[in-house]
């Protein structure tokens, strides 16, 4: 029985899924967006959550909870300096989920997790040529 057994296994051992884990929080936080399976992000959504809840509140213990995590001092810097001023007044839900269909490899779920706030901005050239006309 599984009773009072948190989270997914994700078919790994607990280094291999904590490691994995940790990598996949610094590159959201870092990118705003990443494409992974559904089961993972599910997991990596509730460990962002929680450090973005950690950046909102800003003191000395919670800069160094995050640090033993991510372990990025940038990443780190991003969460706590911009981050927590774009989410001071949301209650949550900082993150979403989009289904994206199939992996054409293994017929695997896929999804993209990204924060609530983020803004595809265009490249450079597409603002160049919308500046020409």
């Amino acid at each position: 029985m599984r009773h009072r057994k948190a989270g997914r296994k994700l078919s790994r051992v607990r280094s291999h899924r904590d490691a994995m884990l940790r990598n996949m929080v610094t590159s959201l936080l870092e990118h705003e967006r990443i494409v992974t399976t559904v089961p993972k992000a599910k997991e990596a959504r509730r460990l962002a959550e929680q450090m973005i809840t950690l950046g909102k509140r800003g003191d000395l213990h919670a800069r160094r909870q995050a640090l033993a995590y991510i372990r990025s001092k940038s990443v780190v810097a991003k969460l706590f300096d911009e981050l927590s001023s774009q989410y001071a007044e949301r209650q949550g839900g900082y993150t979403r989920i989009v289904r994206t269909g199939s992996r054409t490899g293994d017929a695997a779920p896929m999804a993209i997790l990204e924060l609530v706030e983020y803004r595809d901005e265009p490249l450079a050239t597409e603002q160049v040529s919308e500046q020409e006309q």
